[in-house]
């Protein structure tokens, strides 16, 4: 491998030295050759190639030197303008009026203002530009200009700053001495640099600490003024229990002096001095000493909130309440209730006097109530006693009268006869209707629920009242229906004959409608009439007894007790009753009826089905009240009057209240304590004679048949056809 004669290396002046040392040295080699001039003919034409070469090369070499030359003025140039960009840069960074650093991704200072690090006199000096991070932190730790936290070493303030060091961006104040403060703010660049600016906020911490001063003073102010102001005693406690704020009125209500209410003063001192005249109740004061002192206890929990009261001999009462505050103080409040505790005194003494007047009252309610339902019950029994009493004469004096209505009499005699026959009967419509209502006020009536036909119910009806509607010039109109109700049939057949009944004795011309509105789950049964309607005033009180309006209670035009057996009707039945009614035009009289689910019964109408019964007074006598009720619901779903006693005594005192002896008599052998039944029958019957009498036993002994076979016995349980026969015979 040939060896060049330059190298290419080498600068280009060096290159054309070497290259014209070359020439000469072969020029002087061929002038001294021999005279060979072949050979030397050669050396000629070697020198004269190489003589061109050099030239070329030459020519290159100054080409590139003009690259060169190029290529230093414009690096010259750039230079000057990096200069030029880095003094600006400099004088920019210089002007910013927070310090300013600028470390490298290796965490070395490139370049810093003369503001950075200059709060901190001892260490500004040191932080040239080649600075590790690290150091500067170590310097600033140690700086005497910095002022670290309570028990805090430099080098446990240099391990927290290089911990934040880590974040990309942080903000952070750093107290120095001298009331300074200093804000540190450090971010990261794009090539992994780190920028930080100091911000001199020693201004900003003093005019924001005079406003908070001012705004404190302010608030200080009105806090004492408003605690001047109000009604209560204030103190507040710092978390040592020291008194640090109050009011005058704190001292008044304790009844201290001002000047011992002073700052500073322990809460267990003040409450001393009002323990002198005051007495803690509803909690002891030495619990209230242990809460104050509570929260001065290192790990004590938060205070929660205290009550208690403070009272005197003479009746003086103070509230107390004290509620923690976050910084471990408390404050407590004192609060006059004397007038609060005197009135809640005085309410209780009332309440107490008012309790006592109210039990007197009830208990003689409850007598006089004990001796309305004896009067009530008694008017009950006689009035069954004396319709049963006086429906006898006056069946055989309408007997006498029918059969001198056969006899040939003078036509004033027979007329006399007549109104007789009729005022009679009128008297027994009355008694009848009396029996009602006492039976339905008394919540004595018996009633048979069950499914009726509505049809042959309003059938019925139309067909006895047509004849009394044509002979006043009416028209009756009676809707048919196909509905099946649950009522009972009996009192739903008076409640309706009752309605038409009136509806007709009122009206004096056009119609009576009885119609059916059928509703969901029930039926109602409309009365409605042209008669001369109710005023609003008089609509209640037409369903008292012999009530009648723009007429006078009278046999022959009726005694006003119709809507009264109505209401007393429905109401036991639980059929809503609607009146709607204007004067001059007609009244509307409505009962609603549930629909029923089974079959319907056949209404025996009018009459009963066991009219042997109807009128017959049983007195039943049994000290089971359950058993004693079904047996005379019995009887009187049979038509019977029953005369309920629930003793020996009892039943005899029944018997000389009344003055009438009963049709029939059913007497429980076992009445408990006092009489039996045997020995109450043997007395009836030694007092009123022989009687229809039955005792009424479980016992099966031969001894009780034998001594009770006089009287005669319905075993229990009563076999009902069994009772029916005694009754009947």
């Amino acid at each position: 491998m040939s060896h060049p004669l330059v190298n290419p290396a080498d600068p280009p002046e060096v290159q054309t030295a070497k290259l014209i040392q070359i020439a000469d040295v072969l020029m002087r080699r061929v002038e001294q050759a021999s005279d060979d001039r072949g050979a030397a003919y050669a050396q000629f034409q070697r020198n004269v190639l190489l003589e061109d070469l050099v030239r070329a090369r030459t020519a290159d070499l100054e080409r590139a030197l003009d690259l060169l030359n190029g290529s230093n003025a414009r690096l010259a140039e750039a230079k000057a303008e990096a200069e030029a960009a880095r003094a600006n840069l400099a004088s920019a960074i210089e002007a910013v009026e927070d310090g300013f650093a600028l470390f490298d991704a290796g965490d070395r200072l490139v370049l810093a203002n003369s503001r950075f690090g200059q709060p901190l006199g001892d260490v500004h000096a040191r932080l040239k530009p080649g600075l590790l991070f690290g150091d500067y932190v170590r310097l600033v730790s140690r700086s005497a200009d910095l002022l670290p936290g309570p028990g805090e070493t430099p080098e446990a303030w240099a391990q927290a700053r290089m911990r934040r060091h880590q974040d990309r961006a942080v903000t952070f104040i750093v107290a120095l001495t001298g009331d300074r403060w200093l804000q540190v703010s450090e971010h990261r660049t794009r090539e992994g640099g780190t920028v930080i600016l100091h911000t001199d906020l020693t201004e900003v911490m003093r005019l924001e600490r005079e406003e908070r001063g001012k705004l404190l003073d302010v608030q200080a102010r009105m806090v004492r003024a408003t605690l001047d102001h109000i009604g209560q005693g204030i103190g507040i406690f710092d978390a040592e229990a020291r008194l640090v704020g109050f009011n005058a009125r704190l001292a008044e209500l304790l009844a201290l002096p001002l000047p011992r209410v002073r700052m500073g003063l322990p809460f267990a001192a003040l409450m001393a001095m009002a323990w002198t005249g005051l007495v803690p109740v509803g909690l002891a004061a030495q619990a209230v000493l242990d809460w104050a002192a509570g929260a001065t206890r290192r790990g004590a929990p938060t205070r929660t909130a205290l009550a208690f009261e403070l009272a005197r001999a003479d009746g003086f009462v103070l509230s107390v309440q004290a509620q923690g505050m976050p910084d471990g103080g408390f404050v407590i409040s004192f609060t006059d209730v004397t007038a609060d505790r005197d009135a809640q005194r005085r309410l209780a003494e009332a309440n107490e006097t008012l309790e006592r007047r109210v039990a007197a009252r009830t208990e003689e309610l409850a007598a006089a109530l004990a001796q309305a339902d004896e009067a009530n019950a008694a008017r009950t029994r006689f009035v069954a006693a004396a319709s049963h009493d006086l429906l006898q004469p006056l069946s055989a004096a309408k007997l006498f009268l029918a059969s001198l209505a056969d006899e040939p009499l003078p036509p004033r005699a027979g007329e006399t006869v007549m109104k007789a026959r009729n005022a009679l009967g009128s008297v027994e419509e009355i008694l009848a209707a009396l029996l009602d209502i006492s039976k339905l006020e008394s919540g004595r009536a018996a009633v048979d629920v069950g499914a009726v036909a509505l049809g042959p119910m309003l059938r019925q009806l139309r067909d006895e009242f047509a004849p009394l509607a044509a002979a006043k010039g009416l028209d009756l109109r009676v809707v048919g229906s196909t509905a099946t109700v649950d009522s009972d049939a009996t009192y739903l057949r008076r409640i309706l004959q009752n309605l038409i009944g009136n509806a007709i004795r009122y009206t004096r011309t056009g119609r009576v409608l009885v119609g059916l509105r059928h509703l969901p789950g029930a039926v109602r049964v409309e009365v409605i009439d042209t008669g001369p309607g109710i005023p609003a005033d008089e609509q209640q009180a037409i369903f008292r007894e012999f009530h009648r309006l723009e007429a006078r209670a009278s046999a022959s035009e009726g005694m006003g007790l119709g809507l009264a057996i109505v209401e007393r009707a429905c109401t036991l039945l639980g059929h809503p009753l609607l009146l709607d009614s204007v004067p001059g035009k007609g009244s509307r009289f409505a009962v609603t009826v549930p629909l029923a689910a089974g079959e319907a019964r056949v209404s025996a109408g009018p009459a009963e089905a066991r009219t042997g019964l109807a009128g017959r007074i049983v007195l039943l006598v049994e000290n089971d009240a359950n058993l004693r009720r079904a047996l005379a619901q019995l009887l009187e779903t049979w038509g019977a009057e029953a005369l309920e006693a629930g003793s020996a005594e009892e039943a005899l005192a029944l018997v000389e209240e009344i003055g009438i002896l009963p049709d029939r008599w059913l007497i429980d052998y076992r009445l408990g304590a006092g009489m039996d039944g045997l020995a109450l029958a043997d007395r009836l019957v030694a007092r009123h004679g022989p009687l229809a009498l039955r005792l009424i036993t479980a016992d099966r002994s031969e001894a009780l048949a034998s001594a009770a076979a006089r009287h005669g016995i319905l075993q229990k349980p009563i076999d009902a056809k069994a009772l029916e026969e005694f009754l009947l015979g």
